[in-house]
């Protein structure tokens, strides 16, 4: 592959209105495999949009693994994002979604450590071209940060016995690797360097990066790892229920039917209706070719890559409103409400009460126990736990699950994210540090920042509260241990 990047001059006639966009009419060019692409210029970032790594995966290509696009000398332009991938809640998403976004430091040679993000939504929902997901102050820092769509919900993770010529299932994790894949042949025309890339990403996106570590098929493709809020214990499905699960949405279609020739329309009612009743039924599962085990038991074995790890979640991961909620949190901790109220004094409310049990027994604790497993395989392990709530919002804090992204892109005033403080900049000026540290050189620390210490395996971690960040002893071990305890019975 040819590796170019320069700047190109682009007459206001080829493209009218990115060409009045810009102050100089120079856009930064890259020369992939795929083609030419110009790319658009923001400040000190030029960022390239709506990239494909594959083929539209629909028609004949629906359910079925993700096909290589053919090479090609012509020009595209790259000012967009493209389509999200299909999903209920987004009027243009499209199936034609397997796209990335890429943005770089404007005018800085390479090669540079590159940062590829995997989105949350819970497998269903979500989009890398979320306003919120916005590279362009990771990238200022000197790296290559890319963004990546993949196919979701039913589209994503559908294995029933009528697809299985293409290899049923897992077709989500399926396009992330085509993603890695696409970096790693392609990034160094964006000035990046493919043997230095580091996967992060947040709820389904961390448990997507923690299965990568466990798939062959992607185990030299990324270089170091970042996972934010993975619920460490979730069991994958068996290959049976994923292929019960895909029976029950054919059967929601409400009649026979060529499977890749149904409108999009009636595959997102159907999906809904099948998550109405049963909200897990699209997922990663065991398959036998790409997964073969459960996150938990992968990495209690020593299979995951020995690769540097970021690991933490937040304290306050989610909220109850209902009082069935509530009781149902509380009465699957395992422990009396007496018993809780004194693991957790300082919670007077039982629905605050719920919602710090469920935190600890889907994020805190099963994130521990990864720790202790990574940090065992001899890989630097770094431990953290984010506390801090926006100084706006302290007097009515909202779910923490998904607050530190505001802080590690650094986007104010767009959907999903407030304007920040002088404190609140401060704090993510920091926690950007040691992410883009740990991309560079696989340690987070420096000299002005609070030391972070490894030592994982030994219970401690970083706490980034609003009072301070600091490194230390788990505050919360004993009733960590409890749970601990519990999930093993």
């Amino acid at each position: 592959m040819r590796s170019l990047l320069a700047l190109i001059a682009v007459f206001a006639w080829l493209c009218p209105g990115a060409a009045m966009a810009q102050s100089v009419g120079q856009f930064p060019f890259a020369l992939t495999r795929e083609g030419q692409m110009l790319g658009a210029v923001e400040g000190e970032v030029a960022s390239f949009k709506g990239l494909a790594y594959a083929a539209p995966p629909a028609g004949s290509l629906r359910w079925r693994p993700p096909q290589g696009l053919p090479e090609s000398s012509e020009m595209s332009t790259a000012y967009d994002y493209g389509a999200p991938c299909l999903q209920p809640s987004l009027p243009a998403a499209r199936e034609d979604c397997l796209t990335l976004n890429v943005f770089r430091p404007f005018g800085v040679d390479g090669p540079l450590p590159v940062m590829m993000f995997i989105h949350g939504g819970g497998f269903v929902t979500g989009t890398a071209n979320d306003p919120l997901l916005d590279g362009s102050r990771l990238a200022q820092a000197g790296l290559i940060v890319v963004t990546v769509n993949y196919r979701l919900g039913a589209l994503g993770w559908l294995a029933h016995p009528a697809l299985s010529d293409g290899g049923a299932g897992n077709f989500g994790l399926m396009d992330q690797i085509a993603a890695l894949r696409w970096v790693h042949d392609n990034i160094a025309a964006f000035g990046g360097d493919a043997n230095n890339v580091t996967l992060f990403g947040n709820g389904a996106g961390a448990t997507s990066i923690a299965l990568l570590m466990l798939c062959a098929q992607s185990r030299d493709l990324f270089q170091k790892a970042i996972l934010q809020s993975v619920p460490g214990r979730a069991r994958l499905p068996s290959s049976r229920e994923a292929e019960t699960a895909a029976k029950q949405f054919v059967a929601a279609l409400g009649q026979e039917a060529d499977l890749r020739a149904v409108a999009p329309k009636r595959l997102l009612a159907a999906e809904k209706r099948l998550l109405d009743k049963a909200p897990r039924s699209f997922a990663p599962a065991i398959d036998g070719n790409l997964l073969t085990e459960d996150i938990a038991a992968g990495f209690a074995a020593g299979h995951e890559s020995r690769i540097p790890l970021i690991i933490g979640s937040n304290d306050d991961e989610t909220t109850f409103d209902s009082e069935a909620e509530v009781k149902e949190a509380l009465s699957s901790s395992g422990e009396s409400v007496a018993e809780l109220r004194k693991l957790y004094p300082d919670i007077k409310r039982p629905s605050d009460l719920a919602a710090g049990v469920y935190t600890d027994r889907v994020f805190s604790e099963p994130v521990r126990m990864l720790a202790r497993f990574h940090a065992a395989t001899g890989a630097p392990t770094f431990r953290y736990r984010f506390a801090y709530v926006p100084e706006a919002r302290r007097g009515n804090p909202d779910e923490g699950h998904g607050r530190e992204l505001q802080f590690i892109f650094g986007v104010e005033g767009v959907p999903g994210a407030g304007i920040f403080s002088r404190r609140d900049r401060e704090i993510a000026n920091r926690m950007r540090a040691y992410w883009i540290n740990f991309a560079k050189s696989g340690d987070p620390n420096a000299q002005e920042l609070p030391h972070w210490d490894g030592a994982a395996d030994r219970d401690h971690l970083l706490m980034i509260a609003n009072d301070r960040i600091a490194s230390g002893d788990d505050p919360w071990a004993e009733r960590l241990d409890r749970l601990a305890i519990e999930s093993r019975r």
